[in-house]
């Protein structure tokens, strides 16, 4: 082989090179790239024993293929060695170019350490160019085309001509650790993309997996799902609906995916909607169904992302809620309203009374502003800080109709009595409290049933005779406060007539005419006072009113 001088030696050493390079390009998977190899350094090289040591993740080198002797093979495939060690090795000994080749002189110091080896049996050399049995050679594997990034060492014993090779051996060991590094290299790769391949098919199994089951449960869930557009110009436009949420509308898949749940709102919901669609969350409102009627519903939205970077859609859960909302509706009818007239009752009254007044009384009129601006001849000579009535300590001003400034009542407009001597013309949130008038002989004469009657017919007929808006309210027993905004005193006293008028015709219960009449004490609400005190006041003034009535004008029976 290292007959140098002959050309047809080279020749043949080197198609032995060629196929051992070819075979390498036929493995199929790794572990048969490092067998083919180490297989290559005895069949294609001409060394009695070749051994691929391979660097592992954690640096240290393993013998992963071994060839040229069976027991060898059995013995050291799949030790360990250090990678400390290789170091020392491939520093030490002669550099034959990409090849370190420690002679026998050198090599005894490595005998202990922990590198597995093998050594063949022979002869002490005879000649200087001969090789040792503890000759040692090595080839190192770089990755990347020869970079420092070491990949494996191949390790050769013991050439057939028994001499240490010349420069063209040499160089074919070079060539053959630069083609298998590279052979190497692409079976890593490739088993890299297969390991790839079947977990993306793998993946792509339980992504298809997954998506039946989510189309399964949205198609068959036993309450509305809806997915909807986020964000962009067609936010909440419907792209997919079940069966159950088409049941529930009353519209087909292919009517609602025209619709976005905005459309498809109760104008009074929509801000809720808004607020719930925005990124996700849940809401009690109502939907329209086909026929025009509204549906509670609670809706529960989910942001989902299509892909990592990929759009979002809103995942709408819609429950049908109509019964249980009819039942707190019922519920909190119950609790605002009377049982017997379905008039609001004495709390709710109280509430909506209290909703009109604030803490604060209301300010000067503006003819009594100018009158005070005379008074100290003009706004520039007024006192410091302006004119202020009590209880308005740190307002700077007044606009005759709202607190000014940063008070706690802005925008507050606020209650005032339409008093006569005022003469402004002012409008007043009148408070008309009635007592019937001969009601109890009825209860005491025909019984609680015939007085229910009556207690039903009056609440009718005085809800006939207010405008809406308007508030008819029982108290309890045969009290009942009417609240009407927006009237003077003269429309106050106009309204309590008809009132009057309307409760005084007979009334016929099971076959029998009884007549009932009516007192009506007129109160106004305003701003500084508390519900109670506006009812107190407009009772007082129905028994001043009941008792300057004649008893003619109040029999009943």
């Amino acid at each position: 082989m290292e007959a140098e001088s002959e050309p047809y030696v080279r020749l043949a050493t080197m198609r032995q090179l060629h196929q051992a390079v070819a075979d390498l390009n036929t493995a199929r998977s790794l572990a048969d790239t490092l067998q083919t190899v180490a297989d290559g350094i005895v069949t294609g090289l001409g060394y009695e024993l070749g051994c691929v040591n391979l660097v592992r993740p954690d640096g240290d080198l393993v013998i992963a293929a071994f060839a040229g002797n069976a027991a060898a093979e059995a013995l050291i495939t799949g030790r360990v060695g250090s990678r400390a060690s290789w170091e020392r090795r491939l520093s030490m000994g002669e550099a034959w170019d990409q090849l370190r080749f420690i002679p026998h002189t050198e090599g005894w110091v490595l005998l202990d350490d922990d590198v597995p080896q093998w050594h063949t049996e022979g002869p002490e050399p005879r000649f200087e160019d001969e090789w040792h049995p503890l000759d040692r050679l090595y080839a190192p594997m770089y990755a990347s085309g020869g970079g420092r990034d070491l990949l494996g060492v191949i390790s050769v014993d013991r050439p057939r001509n028994g001499r240490r090779p010349g420069a063209w051996g040499r160089e074919a060991l070079q060539m053959y650790a630069s083609q298998a590094a590279i052979a190497i290299s692409n079976a890593r790769l490739r088993a890299n993309m297969q390991r790839a391949l079947v977990r993306l098919e793998r993946e792509q199994q339980a992504l298809r997996a997954s998506e039946e089951s989510f189309r399964q449960a949205f198609e068959y869930a036993p309450s509305g799902m809806a997915v909807a557009e986020m964000g962009g110009d067609q936010h909440g436009r419907l792209l997919r609906t079940n069966d159950a949420l088409c049941r529930l509308l009353g519209r087909p898949a292919s009517v609602l995916r025209r619709y976005s749940f905005a459309d498809l709102v109760h104008p009074e919901d929509v801000g809720t909607l808004l607020r719930t669609s925005a990124e996700g969350g849940r809401a009690e409102l109502r939907l329209a169904r086909r026929d025009g009627t509204y549906l509670w519903v609670s809706l529960r939205n989910s942001v989902v992302a299509d892909t990592a970077d990929g759009p979002r859609f809103l995942l709408t859960h819609v429950e049908d809620i109509e019964e249980r909302k009819r039942h707190e509706l019922n519920l909190a009818h119950r609790a605002s309203h009377d049982a017997l007239t379905g008039l609001p009752n004495s709390a709710e009254l109280r509430s909506r009374l209290a909703a009109r007044l604030c803490e604060r009384p209301h300010s000067p009129t503006a003819s009594a502003v100018e009158a005070l601006d005379a008074a100290y001849g003009g706004v520039d000579s007024a006192p410091a800080h302006g004119y202020q009535p009590d209880g308005y300590e740190g307002y700077d001003g007044y606009d005759g109709d709202t607190m000014p400034g940063d008070g706690p009542f802005d925008h507050h407009v606020h209650a005032v009595a339409p008093y006569p001597e005022h003469g402004d013309g002012t409008k007043g949130l009148a408070v008309l409290f009635c007592d019937l008038d001969g009601f109890k002989s009825i209860n005491d004469r025909f019984g609680h049933h015939t007085g229910d009657a009556v207690l039903i017919e009056v609440a009718r007929r005085l809800s006939t005779c207010v405008r809406d808006g308007d508030t008819v309210a029982r108290l309890g027993g045969d009290e009942f406060v009417v609240l009407a905004d927006g009237l003077g005193a003269a429309d106050a006293a106009d309204l309590a007539v008809r009132l009057r008028n309307a409760i005084i015709p007979p009334i016929r219960v099971d076959g029998r005419a009884v007549r009932v009449g009516a007192s009506f004490g007129i109160g106004w609400a305003e701003c500084g006072m508390t519900a109670e005190e506006v009812l107190r006041s407009a009772d007082q003034r129905m028994y001043v009113e009941k008792r300057s009535r004649s008893k003619v004008h109040r029999r009943a029976g």
